[in-house]
C-alpha cells in the first residue's frame, strides 16, 4: 500500500526536489502558494512552497530509500520515532483549500508552548491565549481574558 511521508529538503530546493522526484517516477506533491515579492524597483507575483522544507512523497513502505538518490533530499520527517504518514484525505484538504478562490493569503507556522497567539475563528475568534500544552491527541490554550483554559481535541 502507498503512503503519503514528508521528505524534508534543503532550504529553498522544494520545487527541485519536487521536479527531480517526478522526473524519476515518484510521485509527490509540493504545495505552492502565489506571493507578491517586493524589490527595491519593482514587485513580482512568484510561487513559493507552503512548507518550507517539506516535500511530500507517495510511495511503498519498501521503496522509501529511492528519495535519497535525489540531490536536495536531506531525512525523512519523523512523528513519535517512525517515518511521518500523512492520510490521503489531509492531503486532498490541502489541494482543495488552495484551490478555493476566496483565499487571499496563507500562512504556516508551528507553535511551541508557551507561545501567544490570536485565535481567528470560531467561538472564540479575536481572543488572545497562550499555547500551555500540546500533544498528538489535544492542545490546550489558556485564555486569560476570559479566565478559562480550552481544549481542542484533535480528531
Amino acid at each position: 500500500m502507498k503512503n503519503w511521508y514528508v521528505v524534508y529538503t534543503k532550504p529553498k530546493w522544494e520545487k527541485k526536489v519536487a521536479e527531480k522526484l517526478s522526473e524519476i517516477g515518484i510521485e509527490c506533491y509540493c504545495p505552492l502558494i502565489t506571493q507578491i515579492k517586493q524589490w527595491s524597483d519593482r514587485k513580482k507575483k512568484v510561487e513559493v512552497p507552503l512548507f518550507n522544507s517539506y516535500v511530500f512523497v507517495q510511495l511503498e513502505d519498501i521503496d522509501r530509500n529511492s528519495v535519497f538518490q535525489i540531490s536536495g533530499v536531506i531525512r525523512y520527517l519523523f512523528w513519535l520515532g517512525k517515518p511521518a504518514i500523512v492520510k490521503d484525505s489531509e492531503i486532498d484538504i490541502i489541494k482543495t483549500s488552495l484551490k478555493a478562490p476566496n483565499i487571499s493569503d496563507i500562512s504556516v507556522t508551528s507553535v511551541q508552548i508557551g507561545d501567544r497567539i490570536k485565535l481567528e475563528s470560531g467561538a472564540f475568534n479575536n481572543q488572545n491565549a497562550i499555547v500551555q500544552e500540546i500533544s498528538n491527541t489535544h492542545c490546550i490554550l489558556v485564555l486569560e481574558s476570559l479566565g478559562c483554559v480550552l481544549k481542542i481535541k484533535y480528531k
